[in-house]
């Protein structure tokens, strides 16, 4: 794999920032402007990007954990036709993603592009960076607003409320300090940090990294045997950013990125929680173990030279739990 410099395609080699000491590093996304209710600036970027029916594109890979956070808030919030969505290959080849209809993907009906590279030169001739997904294309400007997962969830929280009958607020006032706490936790060592464990070439900077997936999880087990959900007693965004690594631990992270202590069936109040986000309506129809698998398994071959794709474990998603227990 590769990225942009300077709007050419250059390997890996080029990146000096990625691993050091055997650490990887994440690099900051670039693109962080905001779509709001009448397109006045958000908290960062350029204003100009007003919500609408049909001005906003998104581009997502169904096996990354990133873009999936944004695929749930968007089905939950009820955009799925306010905002349309393209889905990339599941193979991350040597040229990035693409939109190889033979291997996953919808194809582009927006840009016809072929690779998700030429999406990020559009906006920016020049530009220097990782190509990731997610990206939120404003089709009328013809640039990207926002490739930021964690910023594009909160737009879609709140920005579109004209244009959807959903008015649930997944980031309250109420329980901002709480959902923010959470979100550093899960951030830090779960989301990022099973990266961090998969991707380290020292041993050291794995077992740091190990450490702290297992201290995360152990904390969350606690709180979730105190309450039904991460934040307290309601659904919150803080659920939805936990949920795609949860979803994909016992099936890739546990061998793949050997983060083997325990798998997530063995944590009662994990496993339990995990079936009722999973249970919750619209999200089982967002998680596609194949994508996922074929993702991980097949095109990280610096981690799994075979390319082999385990066709286990057997997971049950859909079996009944016990969060119902939780009175809100």
């Amino acid at each position: 794999m590769g990225y942009l410099f300077e709007g050419e395609w250059v390997d890996d080699s080029h990146d000096k920032t990625r691993l050091q000491e055997g650490r990887f590093n994440r690099p900051t996304t670039r693109f962080r402007n905001w779509v709001t209710a009448i397109g006045g600036p958000g908290p960062s970027g350029e204003g100009g990007f007003a919500a609408d029916v049909g001005r906003y594109h998104l581009y997502v890979a169904l096996g990354c954990p990133w873009a999936h956070r944004t695929v749930i808030m968007r089905r939950l919030k009820g955009l799925d036709n306010v905002v349309p969505m393209s889905v990339v290959s599941w193979h991350l080849g040597e040229f990035g993603w693409t939109f190889d209809r033979d291997t996953g993907s919808s194809g582009d009906a927006v840009n016809g592009a072929e690779r998700l590279s030429e999406i990020y030169l559009r906006a920016d001739p020049k530009y220097t960076g990782r190509v990731s997904v997610p990206v939120l294309w404003d089709k009328r400007r013809n640039t990207i607003v926002s490739n930021e997962s964690s910023e594009i969830i909160r737009m879609f929280n709140s920005a579109f409320d004209e244009y959807t009958n959903d008015r649930t607020d997944y980031y309250p006032q109420e329980l901002r300090s709480e959902i923010d706490r959470v979100n550093d936790l899960v951030y830090t060592n779960l989301n990022n940090g099973v990266y961090r464990a998969g991707f380290s070439t020292a041993q050291a900077a794995y077992e740091e990294a190990f450490r702290g997936v297992f201290a995360a999880l152990d904390e969350l087990e606690r709180q979730l045997s105190r309450q039904r959900y991460v934040a307290g007693a309601r659904l919150t965004e803080a659920d939805w950013r936990l949920f795609p690594t949860l979803v994909r631990f016992d099936a890739v992270y546990y061998s793949h990125f050997k983060c083997n202590l325990r798998r997530i069936v063995d944590y009662p109040n994990l496993w339990n929680y995990l079936r009722d986000l999973f249970q919750t309506p619209g999200i089982a129809d967002t998680v596609n173990m194949g994508h996922i698998k074929r993702l991980y398994y097949g095109s990280q071959l610096k981690v799994n030279p075979t390319g082999i794709v385990p066709l286990g474990p057997d997971l049950d998603f859909t079996a009944p739990h016990d969060r119902d227990r939780f009175v809100s």
